[in-house]
């Protein structure tokens, strides 16, 4: 994949951007929440954070962020400071006054109604696909500044198509109950059919459920590849997030040939449990032929999630039609764990009580062989995966730090 033609951006032509954005949105006297991803996600926010404060901090009467993480692992203090790019001396000898705060998903009380989506909308929004209404909550700090400022990538993503913009609201600070919502959808349309696809059910969902919130949200919509900095889209409206989709299909997914047997996936290790890591499944699954193999090397993952892993422990990895045959073992778990097991199992048939999975997912992890053996799920002891001879072995596809870059055939 040859990026010459879409070269990086440089530091004065970001800084342009972001101070475009001060005058054009009106951000003057205003109190501004930035709205950030925690650290699985590949972003510039140090240098963004630096950019803001430089340019905006004098100039309005708040400037606050907020780590979107859905239901991630709260950020501790050093977590926050690595995500901002500061040191604890520098956090309280020069942006005391900035606070950044975790989306406390733990606790109910975070959570506000703004709205709710009637099945019959939902219906319609998602093709039949989903007929269930539902309400529409989010942080309710939000309401104590005057303008929102969403800032984050914009990468092929397994449950929305695209991430970026709306998604850092819903799931980023949003609800239980919607969360549940689109991931349980993402699973049944499944991954092959969403990731890297711009207009998808899930999106249109998250799109809607921003019409609730009565603010004016700014998005800095930026395109990495790697750790370079391709596009910066500022805007109050999908037109930007549109635009960086256009560049991140361009930077982002990788065309194979031929379908691959075997796959060696290894996980960026910013992914610290397989709730994160399993991008590298995502990511790679397009280009597995039928009944191939996908090995997930993460020496350094050794919990399947740790806000879910319990309940991971308890359902398995499943194809969705294998959860849709058993729905009333499973009705009373998460729909968002036994979406996140279904898209990791992948596509596949229910025949006669048996599930037949399209591909095989190994992990070869700091997770033990019993533990995946009981999840329905392949184990590899890592201490037997020698990468330098999988990359020399002609029957494996080694992919380092996968993750973000999206694999399809040609």
């Amino acid at each position: 994949m040859s990026n010459d033609k879409y070269p990086n951006l440089d530091f004065s032509e970001i800084e342009n951007k972001v101070v475009n954005a001060f005058n054009e949105f009106d951000l003057a006297g205003k109190r501004i929440l930035a709205v950030i991803p925690d650290n699985t996600r590949t972003a510039p926010i140090d240098i963004m954070f630096r950019l803001f404060y430089r340019h905006y901090i004098k100039n309005v009467k708040a400037l606050d962020f907020m780590v979107a993480l859905g239901t991630h692992p709260l950020l501790n203090m050093d977590q926050k400071l690595k995500r901002i790019g500061v040191t604890l001396k520098d956090y309280n000898e020069l942006y005391s006054k900035i606070k950044i705060m975790n989306h406390r998903w733990d606790i109910p009380e975070t959570f506000i109604k703004i709205g709710s989506l009637s099945k019959g909308e939902i219906s319609e929004l998602t093709s039949g696909i989903l007929n269930e209404g539902v309400d529409i909550t989010i942080n309710r700090t939000i309401f104590n500044y005057d303008k929102l400022l969403i800032l984050g990538p914009v990468f092929p993503h397994e449950i929305a198509g695209f991430s970026g913009s709306n998604k850092y609201l819903f799931p980023g600070i949003g609800g239980w109950d919607f969360i549940d919502t689109t991931h349980w959808l993402g699973a049944l349309v499944t991954n092959m059919n969403i990731i890297g696809i711009k207009d998808t059910p899930v999106r249109r969902l998250i799109d809607r459920a921003r019409d609730f919130i009565d603010m004016e949200i700014v998005y800095f919509n930026i395109v990495m590849h790697k750790n370079d900095i391709k596009g910066l889209f500022i805007g109050n409206n999908r037109l930007a997030w549109e635009k960086a989709v256009e560049l991140s299909s361009k930077v982002n997914i990788q065309y194979i040939d031929k379908p691959i047997k075997n796959v060696l996936s290894i996980p960026s290790e910013k992914y610290d449990d397989f709730w994160t890591a399993s991008k590298g499944v995502y990511k790679l699954e397009p280009i597995v032929e039928d009944g191939g193999n996908i090995i997930v090397y993460a020496p350094n993952v050794k919990e399947f999630s740790y806000t879910h892993g319990k309940i991971i422990d308890r359902v398995g990895f499943h194809i969705k039609d294998y959860f849709l045959a058993n729905f009333d073992r499973f009705k009373n778990e998460s729909p968002t764990v036994l979406a996140h097991c279904a898209l990791v199992k992948g596509q596949g048939e229910y025949r006669n009580s048996v599930e037949y999975p399209r591909i095989n997912i190994h992990l070869s992890t700091g997770i033990d062989k019993e533990r995946c053996k009981k999840v329905n799920i392949g184990y590899i002891n890592p201490k037997k995966i020698d990468v330098e001879k999988y990359k020399n072995n002609d029957d494996y596809f080694v992919v380092e730090n996968a993750g973000e870059i999206l694999y399809r055939l040609s």
